[in-house]
């Protein structure tokens, strides 16, 4: 028997600090039952201790900077206060480094990719493991090259090698993800800058999905492993209430204007001249989520309370009794690292899988409404990695996509997902394997129809009243009522 999260982490638990945790859902047959959420890579479930900084900050809130009531001198101190505690959450020198907030790792990768130097000659390398989100950004500046992914699914670093080599001195930047969103994998991001920088090229680690679950640590700048840029998403961390960062050198900010401009980012403007505040201020125009910034922060030094290394600990416990369970499941098709032993070393808790013929779409709305488990399914935002992993000939890939342009979603390539949080526990994968049994034997209670314009798979004649839940949602600007018959 694997020990709880209560018991491995401190100090009151992970999952006594998760809000909504085992909280009822309804079911087709009409019951209840406590939801099991395993879908924590796409987003996680806020901290007690996010929402408690948000409760305790709100009677006090007002726009920082430069007002001269108590109440918005309270929202500075605690917004720059966060931005502190998120420097330290990676180990950012604040004599060099920025802490730039925004809404999420998206916004944070596209901010650096108008504000980053790149040559007309210079290429971007990337990898196939890529989110879309540290992919397209790149595309629209330079001619972007990925390293390409194994079989399994692994980064190539054979080839990250060649490319290095073969672009060294014209790379304007390296750019991988921490941790794969699609199969979990971490990725050897300290080498990885090391062989960068010795290419002349700095480095950018997407650690949307690696910092929830391992210690990140840019390193100082005269350690030939550090890490130039680093991104990360509040809602990956806890803390979904729409807020990112990017941490970056100071002075990457200070020799050009903003991409975007307004409120906030000026020292003085007359009509012929603007003069740009300092950085970090210059990057964040307008009122910025003082709230969602305090949360990210709050639930930053939750995680460093719990012991990062004692979530990756219970991580590799349950991701290798999880892969056992699966392994128990007919016709099941796991994606990625399959060794229950091995998986642990270099992943974080996301496992991608297939049941037999079953549509992943299918598989995934029959959890959801049958059994009270939340997984996701499709693509991730990782079309070229999913592709990849599926195996699929050209004509088969292009075929799908073909579909999709008319509107054909129904076809769509993808696989389920399950990810696990640090507050996930034996209990959740078991309900998710009991699931995946009852698909596997037929015992699907509800009937069925995919949406052709979603590829969806939703239940035939069930009426859904969200009002149950939110009252407020009983005034729907449509019908006037938030009643969904499917």
């Amino acid at each position: 028997m694997i020990p709880s999260a209560d018991v491995l982490l401190s100090p009151a638990g992970a999952r006594a600090r998760i809000v909504g945790v085992d909280r009822l859902v309804p079911l087709l047959d009409g019951s209840r039952v406590p939801y099991v959420n395993l879908d924590n890579a796409a987003s996680t479930p806020p901290l007690q201790d996010a929402l408690q900084a948000i409760n305790a900050l709100a009677p006090y809130y007002s726009s920082v900077h430069r007002g001269s009531g108590f109440k918005s001198r309270l929202s500075t101190g605690a917004y720059e206060w966060a931005r502190a505690v998120i420097g330290r959450f990676v180990g950012a020198d604040p004599a060099t480094h920025t802490v730039v907030f925004g809404k999420n790792t998206t916004e944070a990768i596209n901010k650096l990719s108008y504000r980053l130097p790149i040559g007309a000659d210079q290429v971007v390398i990337s990898t196939q493991l890529e989110h879309h989100s540290n992919d397209l950004p790149w595309r629209a500046r330079a001619r972007v090259l990925h390293a390409r992914a194994l079989d399994c699914g692994r980064l190539d670093e054979d080839h990250l090698d060649e490319l290095l080599t073969a672009h060294a001195g014209r790379i304007a930047l390296v750019t991988v993800t921490g941790a794969s969103n699609v199969t979990g994998y971490i990725q050897p991001i300290h080498r990885i800058a090391r062989k960068a920088h010795a290419a002349g090229a700095p480095v950018l680690v997407d650690a949307a999905q690696l910092a929830p679950h391992r210690s990140v640590d840019v390193r100082r700048s005269d350690d030939p492993e550090h890490l130039d840029f680093l991104t990360l998403s509040a809602h990956k961390m806890y803390a979904p209430f729409g807020t990112g960062a990017l941490i970056a050198p100071r002075e990457l900010f200070r020799h050009a204007p903003p991409e975007y401009s307004g409120g906030g980012t000026v020292e003085a403007v007359t009509l012929d001249e603007v003069d740009w505040a300092e950085p970090p201020e210059r990057e964040e125009a307008g009122s910025p989520n003082v709230l969602g910034a305090v949360a990210m922060a709050a639930a930053a030094r939750a995680l460093q309370e719990m012991d990062l290394a004692a979530v990756a600990r219970h991580e590799r416990e349950l991701l290798a009794y999880a892969l056992r369970r699966l392994a128990e499941v007919p016709g099941l098709v796991v994606y990625g690292e399959r060794d229950p032993e091995a998986a642990g070393r270099d992943k974080v808790g996301v496992i991608p899988f297939n049941l037999a013929d079953e549509p992943h779409a299918r598989v995934a709305a029959v959890l959801g409404y049958e059994h009270g488990v939340g997984v996701r399914n499709g693509c991730f935002c990782a079309h070229p990695y999913v592709v990849r992993l599926l195996h699929l000939p050209p004509a088969e890939a292009a075929s799908w996509r073909r579909r999709v342009l008319q509107g054909d979603h129904t076809a769509l390539p993808g696989m389920v997902r399950m990810s696990l949080g640090c507050y996930s526990n034996q209990e959740d994968v078991d309900r998710l394997v009991a699931g995946l049994h009852a698909i596997a034997r037929g015992d699907v209670r509800g009937a069925y129809r995919v949406e052709r314009a979603t590829g969806d798979y939703l239940p035939v004649g069930v009426e859904e009243r969200l009002e149950t839940y939110l009252p407020w949602l009983g005034s729907h600007p449509d019908d006037g009522s938030a009643a969904t018959v499917f």
